[in-house]
């Protein structure tokens, strides 16, 4: 039998499965014992509340030791812990402890509320639910003296089963232990999937079938590459996924060599990183540069904004390790999934449609203008090629608002980023005022297709093979190509080497990604010429690589 699900990246991996673990039992709704104070029982949800923020911090602090893909779930597992110590929530625990419920309970109704209200919003927001139930999970469980749900220990290396993992989750697996990840819920650019990618390992998501099929000890191949995961195979089979796996080993030598087609043409291929240290494995795998540096963890955590003298560091600590290398920092996408306090709105009905990236960034000239300065400094100091672009941009006004800024401070390339699938629609009006675009691929899909990018419900609209996502990506690189202004992709389709080449074909100038996937996208773009590549965009175009029933 083989279950089909959504793979993430291209690896195999073969041996038994391992249940995550069920999730914890319903606390009772009985009224507490009338000997217990309410008082008493507020007291120990406080506790509770403040040591899963500890843990949780700590567990952040954890993974910027690790390796990349860890790294890049540092600010997500503090946004976890900022959550523990929402003041609503509290108050809202309190109300329910007030009028009789137990500790337990009134943390299950609580965080249920709020899950409940993050749902109804869509979009982020409903992703932020899914992370908001786990921590409460974590209070329920400290509150009943129990192991919280997690990742399951064992002494022998194991495929990972379950209904969706949290951030907490996946940054803490035991990569000499964990062969892959399968998960009943979750599309191709939730944080499960992302950040399994940047952890290098082998994960197939939306496998809905899973749920009933796949029992502790079942031996099974996880084939990343096909989406698929075959049950209880042949020696034949797990022969060919051994021999597979070899034949994937190979990528690694051509590491070190740009990137480039068969005919020569070169795809400079370059790394998504977080933070300044994240260079070293970017280095390691060969990247050429910098695609994207996110600039939120200057920000993330903080109660106000880092003075410009924090940034210049910052951002002069990056730069200086790629000298003569193109390194392009996106300024602070604030907002939806990533509120901070003194920027974004709280009350705020729809974050994903509201004041998030450049929009945010205007409300706060401080802020804007304090970044764009830093960056200028530091890019004095340095000897790198430093490209600055805004998120979130939707036109050609806003393109050339943020474009005449950037210069104004003194940056040399200032571009922009597309998400929005009206910047596609007037890219050719784009290009002659911005000196790049850069295509942010998770958002261009989840708002071109209204598919929420964290429903397994709605997992095959999640993808960068849609022929409309794939026109809107054409209309933007021929607008680049025409008017000699570069486009590159750095979102996870990027990180998808048979997508890759069609990129390629369809125009795109360059590529980047989480570091780990180098070796892969390197070594399939070698495969193909650029006429081969343009006939294999034509067919995806035409959308003979998209199955809407998968």
């Amino acid at each position: 039998m083989v279950i089909k699900g959504v793979g993430i990246g291209r690896g195999v991996a073969v041996g038994p499965v391992i249940r995550m673990a069920a999730p914890l039992p319903e606390p009772s709704d009985a009224p507490r014992a009338e000997s217990v104070s309410a008082e008493h029982e507020f007291e120990r949800v406080k506790k509770s509340l403040a040591k899963v923020q500890e843990d949780l911090n700590a567990r952040a602090e954890a993974a910027l030791q690790g390796d990349d893909g860890a790294k890049q779930a540092a600010p997500i597992l503090q946004a976890l812990g900022q959550m523990a110590a929402d003041p609503a929530l509290l108050d809202s625990i309190k109300n329910l402890v007030d009028v009789g419920k137990s500790a337990e309970r009134a943390a299950l109704e609580g965080f249920a509320g709020f899950e409940q209200m993050l749902t109804a919003l869509g979009g982020y927001m409903a992703e932020r639910a899914g992370d908001l139930h786990d921590v409460g999970q974590r209070v329920i469980a400290d509150l009943m003296g129990v192991p919280a749900p997690g990742v399951p220990q064992s002494d022998k290396p194991f495929v990972l089963v379950a209904d969706d993992l949290s951030p907490a989750d996946t940054a803490s697996l035991d990569m000499n232990k964990t062969l892959a990840i399968v998960t009943i819920q979750g599309g191709p650019t939730s944080h499960t999937a992302i950040l399994a990618r940047a952890r290098g390992i082998v994960a197939v998501v939306s496998a809905s079938e899973a749920e009933e099929q796949l029992q502790d000890g079942t031996m099974v191949i996880v084939n990343a590459a096909q989406g698929e995961v075959a049950v209880d195979p042949s020696e034949d089979e797990i022969a060919q996924a051994e021999e597979a796996r070899a034949q994937a080993a190979k990528a690694k030598e051509l590491r070190g060599r740009p990137g480039a087609l068969k005919d020569g043409t070169l795809i400079p291929l370059l790394a998504n990183v977080g933070k300044p240290k994240d260079a070293d494995p970017a280095l390691e795998y060969g990247a050429e540069g910098v695609g994207l540096f996110r600039s939120e963890f200057l920000f993330i955590g903080n109660s106000e904004p880092p003075s410009v003298e924090e940034q210049t560091k910052a951002y002069a600590e990056l730069l200086s390790r790629f000298p003569g290398r193109k390194v392009v920092i996106r300024m602070l996408d604030a907002g939806a999934d990533k509120p901070l306090p003194f920027l974004t709105p709280e009350d705020e009905p729809n974050p994903a449609l509201g004041l998030r990236g450049l929009r945010t960034l205007k409300a706060h000239m401080n802020v804007l203008e304090g970044q764009l300065e830093a960056l200028a400094r530091a890019d004095a100091q340095t000897d790198a090629d430093l490209w600055v672009m805004a998120p979130m941009v939707a036109d050609e006004h806003e393109a050339e608002y943020f474009v005449k800024l950037g210069k104004s401070k003194g940056l040399k390339k200032v571009g922009v980023m597309a998400e929005v699938p009206s910047i596609a629609l007037v890219a050719d009006k784009v290009a002659k005022v911005a000196d790049f675009v850069s295509i942010g691929t998770n958002d261009l899909t989840q708002y071109t297709l209204a598919a929420d990018r964290t429903l397994g419900s709605v997992a095959n609209y999640q993808t960068a093979w849609h022929p409309a996502v794939l026109r809107a990506i054409k209309l933007i690189a021929d607008a680049g190509n025409a008017n000699g202004m570069p486009v590159g992709v750095c979102g996870e389709a990027a990180a998808d080497p048979d997508l890759a080449v069609v990129l390629a074909g369809i125009g795109v100038n360059s590529l980047s990604m989480t570091p780990v996937a180098l070796d892969d996208v390197r070594a399939e773009l070698a495969k193909y010429t650029m006429e081969e590549a343009k006939a294999k965009a034509e067919a995806a175009l035409d959308g003979q690589f998209y199955n809407p029933a998968e």
